[in-house]
């Protein structure tokens, strides 16, 4: 069986801890960028790209899920405008780099795009691959932030 993502791997306890900083919406978000994760994963899987390391802190496929606004502040290099603060972006731990080696391919554009989801490029996130359900501004499936 793929590993996946949960819900909860996603919150990363931020639900509980920062509960009146977590809207209606952002729940709703959070649950599609969690659903479109285990689709990236699966896909990745089928291609011979099977995340299997856990984040040594999460202990989870998950490096940053849901950040409240007080977390995204404190996190290195983070957007002011993160769409990890709306549930709508997630980085999956990647530490060798080989799930955005494949998304780079031709294959793991397709499935980007057939998911519909967008990658930050692999160049800026080393150790990890943030996607993301919503365009950038620039509207490239594959970005620089």
């Amino acid at each position: 069986m793929t590993p996946g993502v949960t819900l909860a791997d996603y919150w990363m306890g931020r639900d509980r801890e920062y509960s009146l900083a977590l809207d209606t919406q952002t729940r709703k978000n959070a649950a599609i960028t969690v659903e479109l994760a285990n689709k990236l994963i699966g896909s990745a899987a089928l291609h011979g790209v099977v995340m299997s390391q856990a984040h040594p802190v999460t202990g989870t496929l998950v490096s940053s899920g849901w950040r409240p606004p007080a977390v995204n502040a404190a996190t290195p290099r983070a957007a002011t405008n993160s769409k990890h603060m709306t549930g709508r972006a997630i980085d999956l731990y990647d530490p060798d780099g080989d799930l955005d080696e494949w998304l780079m391919t031709a294959y793991g554009r397709a499935a980007l795009e057939s998911i519909g989801l967008w990658l930050e490029h692999p160049a800026s996130t080393k150790g990890w691959c943030h996607v993301q359900t919503v365009p950038p501004g620039s509207g490239n499936r594959v970005f620089y932030p």
